[in-house]
């Protein structure tokens, strides 16, 4: 073989990888679910830290809506900060290639809400925008949880 095959050998073995790796963050493993839903295929403990995840979340919710009736701005913005941008610092990069490029849209749009509620609350904002911000915060959690599903990788048989 010529210097120039292998190159162009080279070149398109690495613009397949390329390829590739872009489809997968793309579409990450999914699955058209019984439901509609798309369903993203996890190992176990992949779905159980993404589903930890989202609980916690909607404990911050819990506490929001508990701060705006006391009127604990203080609280609401630790709370919502919380489960802000700096929660989504630390995702492992293989997770991150399961989902789909909408998932992570959504995920990272709700961590963003998240430091816009704690912004809110501290800029000293009135109970009613602070709820329009979280009303705003929920749309995208029911638009997620309309779309999508987490469903466990079956392990492939031995």
């Amino acid at each position: 073989m010529t210097a120039r095959v292998l190159s162009v050998a080279a070149i398109a073995l690495w613009l397949i990888t390329i390829a590739v790796a872009v489809f997968f963050f793309v579409y990450g493993r999914t699955q058209v679910a019984p439901d509609g839903r798309t369903a993203v295929l996890l190992a176990s403990d992949e779905r159980d830290l993404v589903l930890t995840e989202m609980r916690g979340m909607l404990e911050t919710v819990q506490v929001v809506v508990d701060g705006v009736k006391a009127g604990d701005m203080k609280r609401i913005a630790q709370a919502a900060r919380a489960s802000g941008m700096a929660a989504a610092a630390d995702v492992n990069p293989a997770l991150m290639a399961k989902l789909p490029i909408e998932f992570k849209r959504l995920g990272l749009s709700v961590h963003k809400r998240f430091d816009e509620i704690a912004a809110t609350a501290e800029s000293g904002a009135s109970r009613e925008q602070l709820l329009a911000t979280l009303s705003t915060q929920l749309s995208a959690c029911v638009a997620c949880h309309a779309s999508y599903r987490l469903d466990a990788e079956t392990p492939a048989a031995k």
